[in-house]
């Protein structure tokens, strides 16, 4: 199916969606040939001003790659065949049906990847497609990344999506733990040219500290690295709490007219003083109370933890704590702190519904009874609930923009677990580890094929902009944009037609969007918005909806100042809606209409890690931790000659005390084992790691049998997925502990 959307011109302006930056670009074509010419920052970007990462000239390699599939494969024995459309699309539909009919829709399960993120035709149209698949077994990256994030939240502010993100253009005191931002760009916190925007802190007086077991890009350049022992950072935050009472430091300002449980958070953080904790974190009580100090004396100060803090197994407790000392310090929701971004396309009567129960273990999954969070599973039992859930189990599974073999943990469980399901299907661009247990791959088109609008990334951005991204080339003939994908697949499982059930979604997103009083679209009838938004089916006027009847929207009338998809497209580099304000109490979506600051199941789970304390302060010899590549997302762009190219980076930080015990070379391979597998990978001997604490990163390990990656196949890297253990979770989240893995390491 063709675009009938005009020709692009030789120079389109979009945003590069292969990280969370989402960087500004230029992407000049040469039309006759067919091809890019080149990529550059766009300068008038109003987030990224020019800057650009490696990742962005990836998008060249990605759209060229001979290796993406172009057309549905079916497998027939063991070939592959190219098939239509319209059989493929049905085939999916008719096997995905065929096992929810004789075995229930739980017998279905779906596994979304990161790249769905960074797609709005996946955010927009994956719910209805889960909806009429009926499942509740629903998996996806989010537990083996950011969940304990979204259960902290969820418990402190009322919603999943309140993300408190640092104000770091205005900061003097800036506490990272478990984050790499030079290399990410920011995570949960979107930020181009981290290096520049932390270079001006400390230009301008401000202070870095870095809590990491690695002396990373970002340590470097701080002006304190506190090497943690991996696993522990909970502690640490603890004492810093601990200090804060102590010293009579706590001072939450206007905070405390809309907080509750300073008391018992003040209670809970009694047993972890800096002395108790000062063993098990490896940092001295005396470095613990300077910390806390000048994190309490800095003028305008933010904590930060991201995926190191998450992925261990206090990843909850550690991701509260985070907040609670940016609340306890005042320093939540002001300038300079922790504030809570506004998107364009938020609606723009911000007070929310206040939630009652909160949506945590409704359900739990069959083998080993973790708990469901916002509808979804962990995908820590996945493998369980496929190989050993009895006549329950998983039978059929899709898999879309996802690669869990690689990704998820126990990586060898999973893959064997998938050879023995009746069904799979797998939306995804390539033929790799995961989908090559796939009856079915339906792959869609290239990312510069396709229109966007970054919807998840500009709500966490430290600065609110609005941008859209248009199609660099014509979709061609024989090719369907992921949106379309999942509508088709949904309008089949539901006895409807696609485009029927498109306008249908239209409807529901109008009647909730429109005649809200004090919004720009109070006086608008659901039948004057859906004649202003055009007949074009798709994501499109879905974002042109939620713009105009957004904070800064036109209210559906031409006529006017504001944001609409027409206005966007007059500014295509971007509009700059300003930095980021205070929102509290408004938008706390509680059920006391307050930051509940010691919720009942956290508190719940401290003594667990009280009990853990002694023990902690015995580590095993070696811990694994992973670690972020500038020129990767997870295991996505390694089949990218440019970004491919060059040395080694699938390597062992080992530190050279370690070595010199364990009898590792540089350069070398060494067998790491754990207890559900082992790698060989080549060491590095480095004093970037505290001793005890080996690295490794995760995403590769190609060239399974099966797979068509032959740039990533070359290469192929150890996978570290194979060394996490699917039994280790965050208790309360039932997120993957994919840091702080005990392991052996033996020289080959």
């Amino acid at each position: 199916m063709a675009s009938t959307s005009p020709p692009p011109p030789d120079r389109v302006l979009r945003t590069c969606p292969l990280c969370e930056a989402h960087c500004g670009i230029r992407v000049e074509v040469d039309r006759a040939a067919g091809r890019i010419r080149r990529i550059t920052g766009d300068p008038d970007d109003p987030l990224s001003r020019g800057y650009l990462c490696p990742k962005a000239h990836g998008l060249i390699g990605l759209h060229e790659d001979p290796d993406r599939l172009r057309r549905p494969l079916l497998r027939r024995g063991d070939e592959r065949v190219e098939i239509g459309w319209d059989e493929a699309l049905d085939l999916a539909a008719e096997g995905l049906r065929r096992i929810r009919d004789r075995h229930g829709a739980d017998a279905v399960a779906t596994y979304l990847g990161n790249p769905n993120a960074h797609d709005v035709g996946s955010i927009l149209y994956g719910p209805p497609f889960q909806r009429a698949l009926g499942t509740r077994w629903r998996f996806s990256a989010t537990s083996v990344d950011q969940l304990p994030k979204m259960v902290s939240c969820c418990l402190l502010f009322g919603s999943p999506g309140l993300f408190p993100i640092p104000d770091v253009d205005r900061t003097d005191f800036l506490l990272v733990l478990g984050a790499n931002p030079l290399v990410s760009n920011g995570s949960l916190m979107t930020a181009p040219d981290m290096r520049g925007r932390l270079r001006r802190l400390r230009e301008r007086g401000g202070r870095l500290v870095v809590v990491d077991p690695r002396r990373s890009e970002t340590a470097r350049v701080a002006n304190r690295h506190l090497p943690i022992r991996p696993g522990t950072d909970a502690l640490l935050l603890f004492a810093l709490v601990r200090v804060l009472f102590d010293e009579g430091r706590v001072r939450p300002g206007r905070l405390a007219a809309f907080t509750r449980g300073l008391e018992r958070v003040e209670l809970l953080s009694r047993p972890f003083t800096p002395e108790a904790v000062a063993g098990p974190t490896g940092i001295a009580a005396d470095e613990i109370r300077v910390l806390a100090r000048d994190f309490a004396g800095a003028d305008r100060a933010c904590c930060y933890g991201r995926i190191g803090t998450c992925t261990q197994e206090f990843g909850t407790l550690a991701s509260w704590l985070v907040d609670v000392l940016n609340v306890l310090t005042g320093n939540l929701d002001r300038e300079g702190g922790a504030l809570f971004p506004r998107a364009a396309t938020s609606p723009a009567d911000d007070t929310p519904r206040r939630r009652g129960r909160v949506p945590l273990g409704r359900w739990r999954s069959r083998v080993r009874g973790l708990p469901e969070f916002a509808g979804e599973l962990p995908v820590a039992c996945l493998a369980e609930e496929i190989d050993a859930a009895g006549e329950e189990r998983v039978r059929a599974l899709v898999t879309i923009a996802g690669n869990p073999v690689l990704s998820t943990p126990n990586g060898a469980r999973l893959a064997r677990a998938l050879e023995g399901l009746d069904f799979m299907v797998s939306v995804d661009l390539y033929l790799n580890e995961t989908t090559r247990f796939a009856d079915l791959i339906l792959p869609p088109d290239s990312p510069l094929e396709r229109w966007n609008y970054d919807l998840i990334f500009h709500g966490v951005s430290v600065r609110q902009v609005a941008r859209e991204s248009p199609p660099v080339f014509e979709r061609p003939a024989g090719s369907l944009p992921q949106w379309r994908i999942l509508l088709e697949l949904a309008a089949r499982l539901g006895g409807t037609d696609a485009d029927s059930l498109d306008e249908l979604l239209l409807s529901g997103l109008i009647a909730s969007a429109v005649g809200r009083a004090g919004t720009p679209a109070e006086g608008v009838t659901p039948e004057a918005a859906r004649a202003a938004l055009g007949d074009r089916p798709g994501p499109e006027r879905m974002i042109d909806l939620m713009l105009r009847a957004g904070p800064w929207g036109d209210g559906f009338d031409d006529s006017r100042e504001g944001l609409s998809l027409a206005r966007l497209r007059e500014h295509p580099s971007g509009i700059d809606l300003g930095p980021l304000e205070p929102r509290l109490p408004r938008i706390l979506a509680t059920a006391s209409g307050a930051i509940e600051l010691a919720p009942e199941p956290i508190a719940g789970d401290v003594p667990r890690l009280e009990a853990r304390l002694a023990e902690l302060a015995r580590p095993p010899r070696l811990v694994l931790v992973g670690r972020r590549q500038v020129r990767t997302n997870n295991s996505w762009m390694h089949n990218v000659p440019a970004l491919a190219k060059g040395r080694d980076r699938c390597t062992l930080l080992v530190h050279p005390d370690d070595a010199r015990a364990l009898g590792l070379e540089s350069g070398k391979p060494a067998r790491v084992r754990s207890r559900v597998g082992e790698v060989e990978v080549p060491v590095r001997i480095s004093t970037e790691v505290r001793p005890g604490v080996v690295s490794l990163p995760h995403g590769f390990g190609h060239g399974a049998p099966g797979t068509r990656l032959r740039v990533a196949s070359r290469c192929p890297g150890a996978n570290s997925n194979l060394l996490a253990d699917e039994t280790r979770v965050d208790a309360l989240s039932g997120n993957a502990v994919l840091n702080g893995i005990p392991v052996e390491v033996t020289p080959l």
